[in-house]
């Protein structure tokens, strides 16, 4: 026997137990019990009073405590310790690694989604009960499951309670049926009331009396469960005082108790443990599918943050483009005004090496304006909230834009195969027909005809004061328990909807959707396939692209130097040397235009093989936690290092 029935059939004597003081002794107030005094220094756990949110609180002793609310601790909102220990002097010296360790702890995108992985859970937890998950957003809940309203779950109600014909004037049986009763979480209901009645009446052949005045005190108290096989079964216990001033009865006051115990198994529809535990099947699913939301974020918001960090980078070496530009132009500026001076060259010349000053120094401002702007974005990517302190902080990139190598440049066929088995969509789509399966079978149990076989076990007690003797509860009760008038019936019952048109259009509906699903996974497989494609075209181009611009810029170096020399010897012009200056600057930045595309179409290789996190050695439990213990390992290497 499982611990949960055990506490069941615990919660079952006691039930009686607290029934049996009441009658023996009055009514037992039960009262909520306060919560235990905590101590208020102690830390608060790390994720809220229930670690896994998809178990209850135990119940057992402190009966109350289910009905106590679960803490969950506020969201943290500061920005992680490594964030303020990497800023020094006003500056954030940031490689990759960290960078990608401060996106994994600070991005708010991945903490949004954090959440998803918690209500997959909180649904393992309500489905355990019987209702119908909540789903969240990217998880596939097949509307053919609620047999009901949209949101309801496995529960009856059914009851085999009632004082049945004891204490009456007549007696005998009837027609009995008995429902499906309860929920896979045990139910529990007490009631009590007291009423008094005067009545007038019109004769005196029964009562003896004109005007009759009477007094009852009634107690009820049930207990139900369904299993997950669509077994139910509720035991009832209830007792109903009374007393008259009527001249003709045979016990007052007078005690009536009675004892039931009441089951139903389906036998079609609604029968096995599909029918029964279908909310839990595509709850313990949808975790699988909380997860591949989860990690689709994670790899979105890398992503992200590695194109922003190349970004970043080829902003600071266009800035230092900019910067050499400045330098060469005010050099020739300043060797054009001495040879104005010694009347070596025109004035014109002059004014053409200053417009060219003039205008790297324009292009400088801009360069610098783009790094400031990327740089805004990049704490953006590796923070919660912004502070003074790294608004303040000059981003300084430790990782070089990433050079060509041969091994960047996977195998078709094992690129293909690698995103085939990587990519979380695809696990996704099939984690969605697996649920869809479920629906299926469902509506194929649903449309069957509604048959159930039950019984019932019964026993009344009559008992009071009279002439010669004085009982009560105690006696009646021991009646009930002992059988003195027993009561057993058993049945079987059956409905079926003519013509079955709902049923029928829940099975073919659920048929049609999983073929759209399948359809859908295979338009998922065939852009994957153009994705992995593409992005392997992108870095054979981008490859070329990166020695074409690197050949450029030498060319335009050897360019600029010959025409200085001509110039020096008095065989060119400023003019020719401004335009040399302008070719190499353009070839400069190209070149890092070239490189910075190559580095983004290695982030979109891993992005499309589905290896992002595999190939920079993220843990994705590290980025569940919110806390890197793991540094990552990014794939890019600065030129010259151990690939």
């Amino acid at each position: 026997m499982r611990s949960e029935q055990v506490c069941e059939v615990r919660l079952h004597f006691l039930l009686v137990g607290v029934t049996l003081a009441w009658l023996g002794s009055g009514p037992v107030l039960l009262r909520a019990q306060p919560a235990p005094v905590t101590n208020s220094s102690a830390p608060a756990p790390a994720q809220g009073f229930l670690r896994d949110y998809g178990t209850s609180p135990g119940w057992f002793p402190n009966l109350w405590r289910p009905y106590v609310e679960q803490s969950v601790d506020p969201p943290a909102l500061e920005n992680s310790a490594r964030l303020r220990t990497l800023i020094r002097d006003g500056k954030l010296p940031l490689s990759l690694a960290d960078a990608m360790a401060l996106t994994l702890e600070n991005n708010l995108d991945i903490v949004i989604q954090r959440y998803v992985i918690y209500f997959s859970q909180t649904d393992v937890l309500r489905t355990k009960s019987g209702q119908a998950s909540r789903g969240f957003t990217g998880a596939l809940f097949p509307g053919e499951l609620n047999s009901g309203a949209i949101g309801a779950g496995v529960s009856n109600s059914g009851s085999t309670g009632g004082t049945g014909n004891a204490g009456g004037i007549t007696g005998g049986g009837g027609a009995v049926s008995i429902g499906p009763a309860g929920a896979f979480d045990p139910a529990v209901s007490f009631g009590f009331s007291w009423d008094r009645v005067t009545s007038p009446l019109n004769s005196l052949v029964v009562s003896g009396i004109p005007t009759t005045t009477s007094y009852a005190t009634a107690f009820s108290g049930t207990y139900a469960q369904m299993f997950t096989t669509g077994a139910s079964y509720s035991v009832s216990l209830s007792a109903l005082r009374q007393s008259t001033t009527q001249k003709n009865t045979l016990f007052n006051p007078d005690v009536t108790t009675r004892l039931s115990l009441g089951f139903n198994q389906p036998l079609l529809a609604g029968s096995g443990h599909l029918p029964n535990e279908r909310f839990m099947m595509v709850a313990h699913n949808n975790q699988k599918t909380a997860q591949n939301v989860f990690r689709l974020q994670v790899i979105a918001s890398v992503v992200q943050l590695e194109n922003a960090y190349w970004d970043l980078a080829a902003a600071q070496r266009n800035v230092d483009v900019a910067a050499e530009s400045v330098t060469a132009s005010r050099e020739l500026l300043e060797d054009s005004r001495k040879q104005l001076q010694i009347g070596t060259m025109s004035r014109l010349d002059v004014v053409t090496a200053e417009s060219q000053a003039a205008a790297s120094a324009r292009d400088l401002i801009v360069a610098q304006t783009a790094l400031e702007q990327q740089s805004t974005t990049l704490k953006q990517l590796v923070s919660k909230r912004s502070d003074k302190t790294l608004d303040g902080a000059t981003v300084v990139i430790a990782d070089p834009l990433p050079e060509p190598q041969d091994s960047d440049l996977p195998k078709l066929d094992d690129a293909l195969a690698t995103a085939m088995a990587n990519r979380p969509e695809l696990e996704e789509a099939q984690t969605n027909l697996q649920n869809q399966a479920i629906a299926i079978r469902y509506t194929q149990n649903n449309l069957m005809p509604s048959t159930s076989v039950f019984g019932l076990y019964a026993s009344s007690g009559l008992q009071g004061n009279t002439a010669l003797v004085t009982s009560g509860a105690g006696g009646s009760l021991a009646q009930s328990f002992g059988a003195a008038y027993p009561e057993a019936a058993y049945g079987l019952s059956a409905s079926a909807v003519l013509r079955n048109r709902s049923a029928q259009a829940d099975s073919l509906r659920s048929q049609l959707e999983r073929n759209q699903l399948e359809v859908g996974l295979q338009n998922s497989r065939n852009q994957i396939n153009v994705q992995v494609r593409q992005a392997r075209i992108n870095l054979i181009q981008g490859k070329s692209q990166v020695e074409a611009a690197h050949e450029a810029v030498r060319l335009a170096q050897l360019s600029l130097d010959a025409e200085r020399k001509k110039l020096d010897a008095g065989l060119s012009v400023t003019y020719n040397v401004v335009l040399r200056e302008r070719d190499l600057v353009s070839a400069q930045y190209a070149e890092v235009q070239a490189v910075t595309n190559y580095a983004k179409s290695l982030v979109a290789m891993d992005q499309a093989m589905g290896t992002t996190l595999e190939r920079n050695h993220i843990e994705l439990q590290d980025a569940m936690q919110g806390s890197v213990t793991n540094l990552p390992t990014p794939r890019f290497r600065a030129p010259g290092k151990d690939q």
